[in-house]
């Protein structure tokens, strides 16, 4: 896990270390850089390394590969050591233990098929001397981060958009960027902040001609959205092959030369990867969780539960107020374009405090969009029905629930107004009230609609897949890889293995989900390891008291951060609606804590990167 950089454009040293610096905290260890001078063509390749498979110094990058291919690489390659030994077998020899080396030669083998073998997190980039090229992947579910500037000529990229900023001159801020993360709490891919830079989309390769100037990019992996490849099997049989699919994915993340723990949340996801870990190691392993004060919030004797069951060298981490909003107020030094997801702070302090026991922790990211986990899948299931209503009667039904003081039902009467259930869930995740954004942009539009809007598969499995191509993607990846990177903490996530997404995504609907039972096949695999009755209680989200806050404690610091002036600097925004809607939450006749923490990780963005740039 690392920061990576590289540029055909013509920077000094100097310039260099400074994009270097900027995300210094991605890898500590170490910081490197080399300039390659070939027929008239300046490269660049940067490096911020931190250490995890192979610790010598001879495993740094830049890296050099049978002299002509030079790579740097963030993430890490689970099944290196096989693909080693079969290159081994066809002649291939290795100085080092890293998977760097690996990915290199792999490359020289199969060309740009590598990625298929690859069974990890990654974005790397080779320059291949020989062939005048760059060629790049970003993996399969977009763990990894990956941003590009290309101007028809030249081409920069970076592990983060921050290191791209920093000495780039004609950069611009883009409005339609600034439309989509209203809507939606991130920017989705491949758009970023700056109209210049976009975001390689994930499980996409691609290639930049040094000679032509020309960039290509392709995609080589995808969901099996249109359901081709059905589990032909048994339920026993599904089980079976999950169980087997997942100690395998635990066993090779828990493979490194430094010590190694796991997030313990005490829900069915971290726990199931806790009970393989367990399994699968011959080591005590280490757990860790976070306590909060909140009543409502604190979810750590459950995980004390199940780490007392497993016995694991559990450690709970107390929420402390102070560092909470000492993160809010530094937030964008870590996530350097607008992200709302309030959970990243819980996430960055569990990161913060785990890194001074282990340097790389699983977690249990990816359980509930592949096996069908959120409560508001089961919603839509049965609020589907009344979409087979008229729409005059459920325009006639949504006057009556508007009258009605309650803000729940004014919600619920928006929604049954939409044309069908697809049109609803995706309101749902972009915003049911889009009232207060002014736009010319359908920031409702993403390439990624394909995997809802078709008819080859029942309405939970295609909101479960358009989940994993969006919501997973745009929004968990980016919060778990900026938070435990903040701290210099690598973070895997075995269900995020492409078999697991694979198999789950083959399975009957039934075997996920079945009368109720939501993550029905992952639940009974874990069964098998720790007692049902832990888990008998509602499921509840990773999150702060943030509605609490913002209209108490934090109450002076919304007010003074969103008063008149700094919203009239907020593109995108409808000033009045905004007040109103902020002077609802500070009533408490509506939780607005969503908008009022999007407007400000925005605002405080703006303030840090907007000046002197244009917003078009």
């Amino acid at each position: 896990m690392c920061g990576i950089y590289g540029t055909t454009l013509k920077y000094n040293e100097s310039q260099v270390k400074d994009k270097l610096k900027r995300t210094a905290f991605r890898g500590p260890d170490k910081m490197g850089w080399q300039f390659y001078n070939h027929n008239d063509h300046n490269i660049t390749f940067g490096h911020n390394r931190l250490s995890i498979i192979d610790l010598d110094p001879r495993s740094d990058q830049p890296f050099t590969y049978n002299e002509h291919i030079h790579i740097v690489f963030n993430g890490e390659v689970y099944n290196f050591q096989s693909i080693k030994e079969i290159l081994s077998q066809k002649g291939y020899t290795f100085r080092t233990t890293s998977d760097t080396e690996v990915l290199c030669a792999a490359y020289l083998e199969y060309g740009q098929d590598c990625v298929k073998h690859f069974n990890g997190m990654f974005a790397f980039v080779i320059y291949d001397e020989k062939k005048q090229l760059f060629f790049g992947a970003r993996d399969r579910l977009g763990q990894k981060p990956f941003y590009y500037y290309h101007n028809g000529k030249d081409f920069e990229f970076a592990s983060q958009i921050s290191s791209i900023q920093l000495h780039m001159d004609g950069l611009t801020i883009s409005e339609k960027a600034i439309s989509y993360y209203l809507a939606w709490g991130n920017i989705p891919d491949p758009q970023s902040i700056f109209n210049e830079v976009k975001k390689l989309k994930a499980g996409h390769l691609f290639t930049f001609d040094l000679n032509t100037g020309d960039f290509n990019s392709t995609p080589y992996w995808d969901i099996d959205y249109k359901n081709e490849r059905p589990f032909k099997g048994s339920y026993e049989d599904a089980k079976q092959e999950l169980d087997d699919i997942l100690k395998d994915a635990v066993s090779t993340r828990l493979f490194a030369d430094v010590p190694v723990g796991v997030f313990l949340s005490g829900g069915v996801d971290s726990s199931l990867i806790t009970a393989k870990a367990t399994q699968t190691s011959s080591s005590k392993i280490k757990t860790f969780s976070v306590k909060f004060n909140e009543k409502g919030f604190d979810e750590s004797a459950y995980a004390q539960k199940v780490a007392d069951h497993l016995q694991t060298d559990h450690h709970i981490i107390e929420c402390n107020y102070d560092e909470g909003i000492d993160l809010i107020q530094n937030f964008n030094e870590f996530y350097d374009e607008p992200f709302s997801d309030s959970s990243a702070i819980p996430s960055m302090l569990l990161a913060k405090y785990t890194r001074k026991h282990v340097t790389v922790a699983l977690s249990g990211d990816a359980g509930d969009e592949s096996f069908i986990g959120y409560h508001r899948y089961n919603w839509t299931r049965k609020g589907s029905k009344i979409y087979k209503l008229p729409q005059s009667f459920r325009k006639l039904s949504a006057m009556g629930l508007n009258l009605i003081p309650y803000y729940k039902l004014k919600v619920i009467a928006k929604a049954i107004q939409y044309k069908d259930s697809n049109e609803a869930y995706l309101s749902a995740m972009t915003g049911v009230d889009q009232s207060f954004i002014k736009t010319d942009y359908n920031n409702r539009e993403v390439d990624e609609l394909k995997y809802l809007m078709h008819d080859h598969k029942n309405l939970v499995e295609r909101i479960s897949n358009f989940d994993t191509k969006t919501y997973l993607n745009f929004d968990i990846n980016t919060k778990v890889d900026r938070a435990t990177m903040a701290f210099s903490l690598e973070a895997r996530a075995p269900l995020l293995d492409h078999r697991v997404v694979e198999f789950a995504n083959s399975l009957p609907t039934e075997f996920k989900f079945q009368k109720g039972n939501m993550k029905r096949i992952l639940k009974d695999v874990l069964y098998q390891s720790v007692p049902k009755e832990i888990f008998d209680r509602p499921k509840s989200g990773f999150t702060m008291p943030f509605a609490r806050w913002f209209k108490e404690d934090l109450k002076d610091f919304v007010l003074s951060e969103l008063n008149d002036d700094a919203l009239r600097s907020i593109p995108c925004i409808d000033i009045e609606k905004v007040q109103f809607m902020i002077g609802q939450h500070m009533d408490g006749s509506w939780n607005r804590y969503p908008l009022i923490w999007k407007l400000l990780v925005l605002k405080q963005w703006l303030n840090n990167n907007g000046k002197g740039l244009s917003i078009v």
